[in-house]
């Protein structure tokens, strides 16, 4: 007997999310696009998630119910492994998918073979935020340089990609697990992101992503700079060091500035292959020669006076200039060497 597979799955971790986890299933079951199997994973809730699910009667709902909590990303991989659909639909236990979100996946997916993610314009509950993503591959592409392009729970995936290729989540990235998993899905494939609203993400102070503010930002840098690995610039070991200084937002020496002025020659060279949009990595150098200057001169814990001179100097090489107000600060603090 041949076994029919879905066209969908939709793969959703849960932990905990008892309040929410109800409306999220109903907003699931009561798509327009009917043909999916609905992957659910507790990874080993303590309260009446699992309950609550299991009050649901439909039999494309799956629930695995984990012994132990083994953690979000582990979900999501063994989710992967078990999916049965031709695409990935990513879901959290507490959003809200509007009724035509899988059937517009699924069409465009279907009409665009080299798109292996698409995701979706989406609001804020409450607030009622909009949150406008690049809508294209290319200023996607820009946007990954320094932030993720996606709402990961609006995204819906190729599944033969992850299976051709092996890619899963990478653990040690979380809670920025989904900008890491971008940037990788680059090397096979192009993004989309439909303009229209078709998801309503919650923000409380229980998401993962909250509590482990501080973890996320420390993984977004570093995974910030291996996105500039696919220009393949060859870099000398002190141009390496710099550059990831630069990305991770420490003050450079002065000296630097001369080594920061070959980097910024050599990954806009690098980019005349078309890479990335000439004008978006344009804008993006840019704004890091910008973020560097502004950096040295008013994020460091010591001042001296030779700092006029340098100011002078990186005004010339690179056109920064300080706000009249902060420039004064500059002047009056080296002069009186300050130090916090």
């Amino acid at each position: 007997m041949i076994e029919v597979h879905p066209k969908v799955t939709v793969l959703m971790p849960v932990y905990n999310c008892s309040q929410y986890v109800g409306d999220t299933i109903t907003s699931i079951l009561g798509q327009t696009f009917a043909d999916f199997e609905f992957l659910i994973i507790d990874d080993a809730s303590t309260d009446d998630t699992v309950a609550v699910i299991k009050s649901f009667k439909d039999e494309r709902i799956c629930l695995i119910e984990k012994p132990k909590n083994t953690g979000y990303t582990n979900s999501l991989n063994y989710g992967l492994t078990i999916a049965k659909g031709v695409y990935i639909a990513r879901m959290d236990g507490d959003d809200i998918s509007l009724p035509e979100r899988f059937a517009k996946q699924v069409s465009y997916m279907d009409a665009h073979l080299e798109v292996v993610a698409c995701g979706t314009t989406y609001s804020i509950m409450g607030s009622g935020q909009i949150k406008k993503v690049p809508i294209h591959h290319g200023d996607i592409k820009v946007q990954l340089l320094k932030k993720t392009c996606f709402g990961h729970p609006t995204v819906m995936m190729r599944k033969a990609i992850f299976d051709r290729f092996e890619i899963r989540y990478n653990p040690s990235t979380e809670p920025a697990e989904d900008y890491d998993l971008w940037v990788r899905l680059l090397a096979y494939g192009e993004f989309y992101n439909l303009p229209e609203v078709l998801l309503l993400y919650r923000v409380h102070d229980s998401q993962v992503s909250v509590k482990k503010a501080k973890q996320k930002f420390e993984n977004y840098y570093k995974i910030k700079r291996s996105i500039l690995n696919y220009l393949d610039v060859s870099l000398t070991n002190e141009e390496e060091t710099t550059l990831d200084r630069i990305i991770f937002r420490q003050v450079i020496a002065y000296n630097e500035f001369e080594v920061f002025k070959s980097i910024k020659e050599k990954l806009l060279f690098a980019n005349q292959k078309g890479v990335f949009k000439a004008s978006g990595f344009y804008n993006y150098i840019n704004e890091m020669t910008h973020l560097l200057c502004k950096d040295y001169f008013l994020h460091r814990k010591a001042y001296f006076p030779k700092l006029i001179p340098h100011y002078v100097a990186i005004n010339r090489s690179f056109g920064f200039r300080l706000s009249p107000l902060d420039t004064i600060k500059l002047i009056v603090k080296s002069l009186i060497s300050y130090s916090k």
